[in-house]
């Protein structure tokens, strides 16, 4: 990261954004023209520093999408590499027969050093280069991009419902959601591109042992036939030549083969590099150092053995061992002073007073001992922050303020069980495993996972809670996969929304009257107290939230307030007055924006039988007959259900003296049904009708 900001800054203050069009330019010019041997020694030495440079930026980067541009860096310095290859095959065979520096020092330098200027030792080096680049490092690194790639690709429809499923729990907005989805989609792109890059590495490999014997023989032939030299001192120079010129562009090569598999093959983290993992994980447990150091040291006691070298690196392992464990004891003290809690003297007795009388709390979260991690941030909690996130996504749907959640911890509870209450009032209560995370069979899974049976409590789908280990492979089959915290923080969000209207208080009201009175104080002033008391105000914005109605726009509310309170005080027929005034809300909220609503309707004749009992009865003693009501009930769930697995919202339009019974008739028996009025409906809407209840079903 850091080498990748330097040159970041480097490229806005030099034009290095240049830099891939000369890199491409120059390889077309190395294709058709001669290089003197001086441009081959600089270009061989860039070549060997850019793939340096590769593999030390691999190294520290924290995560691959941090280095996107890889599969195109990779690309751009293997052709950089052939055609340096292309360019030195043509030196070597034009100037050879003058020694073994006609081509530069560089390829000299390797012949002659490295290999000790014997063309059979350097076969052998560059074939066990070849084997290790060819059959290790890219097969390898190659399946691995490719198992990557797909695996990704199949997990792609989870992590996006996963993201729905964290925006419609409120833990995320809109513009992190936006970039989750675009770090999925370029997550997918990054190893698509790896596993075609991959074949780029492996070609590299195949073509270096083609370069090589194809340069050997032709500079043979040229030696020999063209220039004269005997077949001994021929077979000398060009074989020192072109093995000094395959080990120059083998040592790239195999770096950037290495950086190739361990970008494939390392783990995403946002806060370690390599080394720092290497250091986490692999140093973290001091066990393991010393079996090694005790067996290293009996070995090393074994007459005939390099006794040294075995008791000297025992040694270091066992010293290593020794630090690491009392590094951890430290930090154990550390921990257990912290923790300590001062024994405090006795308080004072005093005499009972109201404040002893604690009011119950609004909103009340209880949880076991073993979930406390959950809500505790020092020790990496996140419930607390996802809770907040519920209370604005809330507050901003519904209109009005969520109160502050008190979250306590009861001994009471099983260990791996919360409980939430309103108004001291349990609501719900379910257990989750802390350790475990949740995959929720949304309805559609291709596959079965083991774990522990349960239940999403918020909506009670099918779930299995999963070793963390497993996540991938979930959201490969379908399964939408949160963690612990999430799971109570969207069963505490859908508890809340169904019960808003509890939530709503005179205190509430008062403070959006409050807000709306900055802006129309006018408004405000003749409504309350001149047209209608406040009890009454609140009565009447608490029904709008029962019936899933925000109450956002107050200053509709407030202006048909004013307008009817003269008229009426009866909280029903205000609720009415003000959803009909409410209705292009309400319609959007349910069908979105399509110009075409379809609708279920009540046959007239069941209609005007519906009106004319509750004329009589009343709406809270509607003597309807049982038989009756068990018929239209099971019509409109049949209705529902259809209109549900045809992807459309469930609406029954019906008249507005029967709407609010048969609202509260199907509230909590009849997910998803949504019963409107007609004098709801906008203008500019049109009604489809597309099934009628008749009185007998």
């Amino acid at each position: 990261m850091a080498t990748i900001s330097v040159l970041s800054r480097l490229r806005g203050v030099t034009g290095l954004g240049l830099g891939a069009p000369l890199v491409v330019l120059l390889m077309m010019a190395m294709l058709v023209l001669p290089l003197p041997a001086f441009l081959l020694d600089l270009l061989f030495t860039f070549n060997i520093a850019l793939s340096l440079l590769i593999l030390l930026v691999v190294l520290y980067t924290l995560r691959p999408l941090d280095f996107a541009v890889f599969p195109t860096v990779l690309l751009v310095a293997t052709l950089l590499r052939l055609s340096l290859n292309v360019a030195s095959a043509r030196v070597v065979l034009m100037e050879g027969h003058k020694g073994p520096d006609a081509a530069g020092k560089v390829i000299e330098a390797f012949g002659e050093f490295v290999i000790g200027g014997n063309y059979t030792v350097g076969i052998v080096v560059f074939i066990i280069l070849v084997v290790i680049n060819f059959v290790v490092v890219t097969k390898g690194a190659g399946r691995v991009s490719e198992v990557s790639a797909r695996f990704t690709l199949d997990a792609m429809p989870g992590k996006q419902m996963a993201i729905d499923a964290d925006l419609n729990a409120g833990l995320i907005n809109q513009d992190e959601a936006r970039a989750r989805r675009i770090e999925v989609t370029s997550e997918a792109d990054f190893y698509g591109s790896m596993d075609g890059a991959s074949k780029f590495v492996r070609g590299d490999a195949v073509a270096g042992i083609l370069i090589l014997f194809i340069n050997i023989i032709g500079g043979l032939i040229v030696g020999v036939a063209q220039h004269g030299l005997p077949f001994g001192e021929a077979l000398h120079n060009y074989t020192l030549l072109t093995i000094g010129d395959g080990l120059v562009a083998q040592l790239p090569s195999l770096l950037l083969s290495v950086a190739s598999a361990i970008i494939v093959t390392r783990v995403s983290s946002s806060t370690e590099d390599i080394g720092q993992q290497f250091s986490t994980q692999f140093l973290a447990d001091p066990k393991p150092l010393a079996l090694s150091a005790a067996v290293i040291g009996l070995l090393g006691l074994i007459p005939g053995m390099p006794n040294f070298v075995f008791l000297l690196l025992a040694s270091a392992l066992g010293a290593s061992a020794y630090m690491i464990t009392q590094r951890k004891r430290q930090q154990a003290l550390v921990v257990a002073e912290e923790r300590a809690v001062p024994q405090l003297a006795a308080p004072e007795v005093k005499e009972l007073g109201w404040d002893d009388v604690q009011p119950v709390d609004l909103i009340g979260l209880e949880v076991g001992y073993r979930l406390i991690p959950l809500v505790d941030k020092n020790q990496g909690g996140q419930l607390m922050s996802k809770i907040k996130g519920v209370r604005k996504k809330l507050s901003q749907e519904l209109g009005f303020l969520i109160p502050s959640v008190h979250i306590r911890d009861n001994l009471d509870l099983s260990p791996n069980a919360y409980r939430v209450t309103l108004l001291g009032v349990t609501s719900g209560e379910a257990e989750v495993l802390p350790e475990r995370l949740m995959a929720i069979n949304p309805g559609r899974v291709y596959g079965v996972l083991k774990g522990v049976e349960g239940k999403d409590p918020a909506f009670g789908l099918e779930a299995v809670w999963i070793e963390p280990d497993q996540r991938d492979h979930a959201q490969t089959l379908g399964y939408t996969v949160v963690d612990p915290s999430t799971v109570v923080a969207t069963h505490l969000s859908h508890l809340l929304q169904s019960n808003a209207h509890q939530l709503f208080g005179h205190e509430e009201a008062q403070q959006l009257l409050d807000n709306l009175g900055r802006m129309a104080p006018k408004l405000v002033e003749d409504l309350v107290p001149k047209t209608l008391p406040l009890g009454v105000v609140v009565k009447v914005l608490q029904n709008l939230l029962q019936e899933n109605v925000p109450i956002r726009d107050v200053r509709t509310i407030a202006e048909t307030l004013a307008e009817y309170g003269g008229r009426s005080q009866d909280p029903a027929i205000l609720t009415a007055v003000v959803r009909a005034a409410l209705g292009r809300l309400i319609v959007q909220k349910i069908s979105g924006i399509e110009k075409e609503i379809p609708v279920i309707t009540l046959d007239p004749d069941l209609e005007q039988l519906l009106q004319r009992i509750l004329q009589t009865t009343g709406q809270d003693t509607a003597g309807i007959e049982p038989g009756l009501a068990e018929q239209i009930h099971t019509a409109l769930e049949e209705k529902t259900q259809k209109l549900e697995m045809e992807g459309q919202p469930a609406i029954l339009l019906v008249s507005s003296p029967i709407r609010p019974w048969l609202a509260r008739f199907v509230r909590h028996t009849i997910v998803g049904l949504n019963v409107l009025a007609y004098n709801e409906i906008p203008e500019d809407r049109q009604v489809k009708v597309v099934a009628t209840i008749g009185q007998r079903g």
